[in-house]
This record gives C-alpha cells, sequence and structure tokens, in this order.
C-alpha cells in the first residue's frame, strides 16, 4: 500500500487545501452540474443511524465535523479551528465564528452538545452507530458559543480522532430528531458546501450549490450523484458520458475505459477487507458434514479458523482479480501505518499444512460451507469468494459461494443466516478498527460494534483498552502492534487484501483528487479549465 506515494504529491497537496476549506481553486466561472456515478447505496439522511461509508461520503456535501482526516490521515479543522487537552479527563474545543447553517441560523457549541447527546443518548442504532465513538464522554458543555469542553470518564487521549467522524447536526426547538423525521422529506439542515434539494431511497440524491458556505463558493452549481451498484452499470454510465465521475471502478475495466478517453485515478485504501466468522452459536445455517447433516460449528475451533486462513490465496486475489490494484492483507491496516505489526506478513498458502489443522481439529475430511458476501459493494467482492471456494476446496472444504447486493446481503447477515461471510471496513486508525471489529461487543464501553461474529478474547481486550490508554506515540503504537499480533495468532478473521480506490472521469472534469478512506465528494473534483 502506498499511502505517501512520492509520485502522488501534487493531488495530495491538492486535497489539503479542497479539504481545509472545501474550495476549489483555479476553476471555471459558470461550472455547471456534475454527475456522480457512486457504489455508495445512501439509505438514510440521518448522519448519526448507521456508521457506513455511505453516510460519511455522500452526507460529507451537507453536513460537517469539528475535525478531519487529511489525506495522511492526520487531523485538521473543520468547525472546530483548534482543540486541546486541558487535562487527563478534559478538551477544550474553539469552534469556527461566522459558520451558518443552511436555513441560515447561526451554528454554535449547543449544536455540537446537541449532536453529542443524540447520538450518545437517543438513537438506538443497528450496531451501535457511533455510539462507540462517544462512549467515553461524561459531560459536554458550552461555555460561550465557540467554545466547547468535554470531560470524559477516563483518559482519553484520541477524543479528536474520534470526533472526526461526527457530523454536526442543528439543535431543534425541542426534543431529537428521529431518524424517521429526518427521512421523511424535511430537507436535512448542515452547514456544508452542498444543500439538500432531494433524495430517492438508494437511487439518487440531488445537491445544489451553498452560495453562502463560510469556506468559499464551491466549484459545482449542482450535483447529481446516480447510486448505481452494478460496477458495469456505473463504468457504462462513465464510458457512455451519462456521468462524469464513476467511483469503485473494477480494475479489470482500467485499460477499456483509458482507451475511450477516460482518466483514471487511484489511491491505496485505508481499510481491510476479511472474511468474518460466527463464533458464537453452537450451530450454523449452511455448515455441514460432506454428507449434508448438521454439525457442531467448527468454528469455535481456532485450529479450524487457521486451516482455513492458511489455505486462502491472497495472491490470486490482489494479482488475478484486482489486477494489481491491492496489497495482500496480513492485518487491519497496512504494515507501516502506525499501529500496525512488523511482524504479521501475507502468506502464501500451505494446503497440507491446513489440511493437518482440520484433521487436528477432527474434521479429516472438511466439510461443507456456504460463503456469503456482498456483489459490487467492494472491488472484487463477488469474484473473491470464487477464488476462494477453489482455493478451500483443496483441503475438502466444499463452499457455496452467494453473493447478494449490499442492502440484501447486509440484511440476512444481520438476521443470522450466515455462518461465514466476506466483509470490509474502514477506519480512522489501527485502534478504531481493531474497537469495533475484533473487541469483545460491549455496550457500557462502545466496543464490537462491526464483531457480528460475536468473539470474545478477554485479554486481548485488556491489552487493547491499555494501548487505548497511552497518548499517541512509540509506545502507543508498540502496545497496539503487540495487541494485533496476539489477536490475529487466534485468527478470528482472515484478513484478505486492502484493495486501491479506483475513480474514472470524463472531460468535464479537470482533476479528481483522491482520498485513501475511499470517500466520493463534489468537493474532490475539480472542473476542467477552457
Amino acid at each position: 500500500m502506498k499511502l505517501r506515494n512520492p509520485l502522488r504529491s501534487l493531488l495530495l497537496s491538492a486535497l489539503l487545501i479542497v479539504l481545509a476549506v472545501w474550495s476549489i481553486p483555479s476553476r471555471p466561472a459558470q461550472a455547471q452540474e456534475l454527475r456522480i456515478a457512486t457504489s455508495y447505496k445512501l439509505m438514510t439522511l440521518d448522519p448519526h443511524y448507521a456508521n457506513l461509508n455511505e453516510n460519511t461520503s455522500l452526507l460529507s456535501q451537507i453536513y460537517e465535523r469539528l475535525v478531519y482526516q487529511d489525506e495522511n490521515l492526520d487531523l485538521k479543522p473543520g468547525l472546530a479551528i483548534s482543540w486541546r487537552a486541558t487535562s487527563g479527563t478534559q478538551w477544550e474545543f474553539k469552534l469556527r465564528d461566522n459558520v451558518r447553517f443552511h436555513d441560515g441560523s447561526p451554528f454554535t457549541a449547543d449544536d455540537v452538545v446537541y449532536t453529542i447527546e443524540r447520538i450518545r443518548d437517543f438513537l438506538k442504532s443497528p450496531g451501535g452507530g457511533f455510539q462507540s465513538y462517544l462512549a467515553g464522554i461524561k459531560t459536554v458543555s458550552a461555555p460561550d458559543p465557540l467554545t466547547i469542553l468535554i470531560d470524559t470518564n477516563g483518559n482519553a487521549p484520541n477524543l479528536p480522532l474520534s470526533l472526526s467522524s461526527i457530523f454536526v447536526m442543528h439543535r431543534p426547538g425541542q426534543g431529537f430528531q428521529t431518524t424517521e423525521e429526518l427521512n421523511a422529506g424535511r430537507p436535512p439542515v448542515g452547514t456544508g458546501p452542498y444543500r439538500f434539494e432531494s433524495w430517492s431511497s438508494g437511487e439518487m440524491l440531488k445537491l445544489q450549490r451553498n452560495d453562502d458556505y463560510w469556506g468559499g463558493k464551491p466549484a459545482w452549481a449542482a450535483v447529481t450523484f446516480r447510486i448505481i451498484e452494478n460496477p458495469a452499470a456505473r463504468v457504462a454510465a462513465l464510458a457512455t458520458g451519462e456521468v462524469d465521475v464513476a467511483d469503485a471502478i473494477p480494475a479489470r475495466d482500467v485499460a477499456s475505459l483509458k482507451q475511450r478517453g477516460a482518466k483514471i485515478d487511484s489511491v491505496s485504501a485505508a481499510r481491510v477487507n476479511f472474511l468474518q466468522f460466527d463464533v458464537g452459536r453452537e450451530t450454523l445455517p449452511g455448515v455441514t458434514s460432506k454428507s449434508g447433516e448438521q454439525i457442531l460449528n467448527p468454528f469455535k475451533n481456532p485450529l479450524v479458523r487457521r486451516a482455513l486462513a492458511m489455505a486462502t490465496d491472497r495472491g490470486v486475489l490482489v494479482d488475478k482479480i484486482l489486477a494489481g490494484y491491492g496489497t495482500p492483507a496480513a492485518q487491519v491496516f497496512p504494515g507501516g501505518l502506525p499501529g500496525t505489526s512488523a511482524n504479521l506478513k501475507p502468506e502464501v498458502p500451505n494446503y497440507d499444512g491446513a489440511k493437518a489443522l482440520l484433521a487436528k481439529a477432527g474434521f479429516p475430511n472438511g466439510f461443507n460451507v456456504v460463503l456469503a458476501g456482498p456483489a459490487g459493494r467492494y472491488p472484487g467482492d463477488s469474484e473473491s469468494l470464487q477464488a476462494i471456494a477453489q482455493s478451500w476446496a483443496r483441503i475438502g472444504v466444499a463452499v457455496q459461494p452467494t453473493a447478494f447486493p449490499f442492502s440484501v446481503f447486509n440484511t440476512k447477515r444481520a438476521s443470522g443466516d450466515y455462518g461465514v461471510w466476506y466483509g470490509g471496513t474502514s477506519g480512522e486508525a489501527v485502534d478504531i478498527i481493531l474497537h469495533a471489529l475484533l473487541a469483545s461487543p460491549n455496550p457500557e464501553r462502545g466496543t464490537g460494534a462491526l464483531n457480528f461474529g460475536h468473539y470474545q478474547n478477554e485479554a486481548f481486550d485488556a491489552m487493547l483498552a491499555k494501548a487505548e490508554s497511552l497518548q499517541d506515540g512509540p509506545e502507543r503504537n508498540k502496545a497496539l502492534a503487540d495487541a494485533t499480533d496476539f489477536v490475529m495468532a487466534d485468527q478470528p478473521v482472515i484478513p484478505l487484501y486492502h484493495f486501491h480506490h479506483i475513480v474514472g472521469y470524463g472531460p468535464r472534469v479537470g482533476s479528481y483528487v483522491m482520498h485513501p478512506r475511499g470517500w466520493t465528494t463534489a468537493m474532490q473534483t475539480l472542473p476542467a479549465t477552457e
């Protein structure tokens, strides 16, 4: 993974400017409508309901955060112009003056108080939503309109990073807005560079420029996001000129798009795609003996999980399916980033060793399993299921791959229809992913929001909690790396790859500035100049 490729320095410098003020220099005076085909299926206008990239990406045109992450994942001022720890259990944030919401009302510290209390105390989101980001907050107060004081239950060295995921909402006249009210048609009110015009759930989002935006007039007069989950349909829309930008371009289509005149940009993703096991239930749907009889959950045995990891050919996934636009994974973030382990390296398949482990676990002949995943959600997702099935067949595990559109897959997974599945997640830092994906589910601590397999490891939880209590720096990074080494030895998930975000754009776009979090926004899109 090459988050800091020197050949991309010009684009990355541009991203810092774009994201700092959400304004675009060197643009035509009258840029027209920007048309974007996106894989992100926005299902709600509530920015706090679900911790999904479609919300983070599409709603960032309307709402803003106190702080945001730049292209190096460093924190930069957003609606807050500065922040500091006043003690071990208190943070102070100074807010930006002269910022107004789309309805004309001023942005104040009271809106931040409302936002935090709405997530922490009011919303009951599936999987916890963003509650884990705010779980350590004891009280939040506004001593003046442009100052926020946050007291925490203990040391919270990463609170600014946690808040970089939280969109700020305007406090209504009374009470808390419900998700149903936000989805009912009343325009959402944010401080962002674009105003809401209309939305058709799962199909389209239309925006208009916010001419009064505090960061300067945005580049495009209007923006239309067309939700196109099918990768081939997104590619076709770009190739025929129906849209100006298309995200999540399959690597196999890059060459043909270039031949048709499209421009392509890519960046390594600050995320991981993986296989996750249900280790909580005694029996699982779709998991049977080779004769088709119900068996006890084999994934409770770490030897089975380890055997399947040893039999997974990551090289095929990256080289063949992703056409080189990816990096084999051994942990949640690519090696070399803060908090990652230098000890964990992607391994080549060892089928003989994997078969021996299965035999030791009591499955000398293997078993049958349904391997589920989304189709078109991530680069190479459904194709990866097929490739993994071929690899596991070599150790006697007969796999039935099954893929659905993400919304269908997500519903089925939440209903417990699967015993093992393909997933993906991104995060602001290593500990954020470890906290959500591998820590034991604990509503009080806010851990395990993405731990759909119900994995529990008290020793790892303690190691992670200790690491999270440390200030940023070498000691914290080492503690996170040690915790990663420890938990990955138990193989609760199988990291597959860190794919590259690939975006294509047509002649009306001058350039597109990539971000490793994979966001697709109008603010990253520079109009072509005459």
